[in-house]
């Protein structure tokens, strides 16, 4: 018996800016299925080519966004996730300073690549929102045990703007004294 499965790569791009806050990469899809609407970029790993090398490749030609570090994520492979046929797509997430890319060029499959603020997305297609509802999951949870975020702010900057940027991440205020101190106790910044 052969499988006729095909394999994809979806890149979750988390973008930060202290005055936008947080916002997620989306593309919106020129063909069917879908077309016209908004998804996480992505797309068709090729017979040569390695996971990684798929979704950095997918995510330049859909957006011209290069980021040097993606995670991955999970796999999502429900026979009937996409119309077309099997498809398993493996999703990767990475944060990144949103106004580094301000002009985004969509091309390939892509009609047009924006930044939604993540609490007011548009619908999207396929089983992107679950897709994006574990990866936003997965970092709220992340940042509780590693310091993570540190590179979307400036060398230097306020401790107020960490602070920001954590309670933005996980969407609720948090206790600044015990906050700094836990910070402050990993060793990694300089007063």
């Amino acid at each position: 018996m052969t499988q006729n499965i095909q394999v994809a790569v979806d890149a979750i791009v988390f973008g930060y800016s202290k005055e936008e806050g947080v916002s997620i990469l989306l593309i919106k899809r020129k063909y069917d299925p879908f077309k016209g609407s908004w998804a996480i970029p992505g797309g068709f790993v090729l017979d040569n080519e390695s996971l990684e090398a798929a979704v950095a490749r997918e995510l330049e030609e859909e957006t011209g966004v290069k980021i040097n570090y993606l995670e991955q994520l999970y796999t999502f492979g429900k026979p009937e996730r996409d119309p077309r046929t099997r498809i398993v797509s493996v999703a990767y997430f990475g944060l990144v300073k949103s106004n580094q890319f301000e002009k985004l060029k969509a091309t390939t499959d892509a009609e047009d690549a924006a930044w939604f603020n993540f609490k007011m997305l548009p619908k999207l297609a396929f089983d992107h929102k679950t897709i994006l509802n574990l990866a936003i999951e997965r970092l709220r949870g992340k940042i509780t045990y590693q310091p993570i975020g540190f590179e979307l702010l400036e060398k230097k900057f306020p401790f107020s703007d960490l602070e920001h940027l954590y309670a933005t991440l996980l969407d609720r205020p948090i206790d600044r004294r015990n906050f700094k101190k836990k910070v402050m106790s990993l060793g990694i910044l300089d007063e």
